[in-house]
């Protein structure tokens, strides 16, 4: 059993690392929503979270698909190359609607910047 200065450490941690947390994922619109209401979101600046799954550069450009747990979308970086496969990150850039058919969207993010 913990003592009660223990606890009150572990409970004063916790309450400090909350806005951390919270900043952390504030702002990042799940990818499951950007392909849903691509209408709302097209030509908008959005963030987004997730883990790189694909990745290909060439000449200091980059395409890389990022997956959340709602979905994948795929990021393009005219000013960088791709990050590496496996890594998280986060991105924000220009939502870009191509074309939907039926409940299928095609849509990119053109990336304005990146962080880890």
């Amino acid at each position: 059993m913990m003592s009660a200065p223990a606890t009150r450490f572990r409970r004063w941690i916790s309450l400090a690392a909350l806005p951390l947390v919270v900043a952390g994922c504030a702002g990042a619109t799940p990818i499951r929503d950007l392909l849903n209401d691509s209408s709302r979101y097209n030509g908008k600046t959005v963030r987004i979270k997730g883990k790189v799954t694909q990745a290909a550069g060439l000449l200091g450009r980059g395409a890389y698909q990022i997956r959340d747990n709602t979905g994948k979308l795929t990021v393009l970086s005219e000013h960088g190359s791709a990050p590496p496969s496996g890594s998280t990150i986060g991105v924000k850039g220009r939502f870009e609607s191509l074309f939907t058919l039926g409940r299928a969207t095609l849509a990119v993010l053109r990336e304005e910047s990146r962080s880890h």
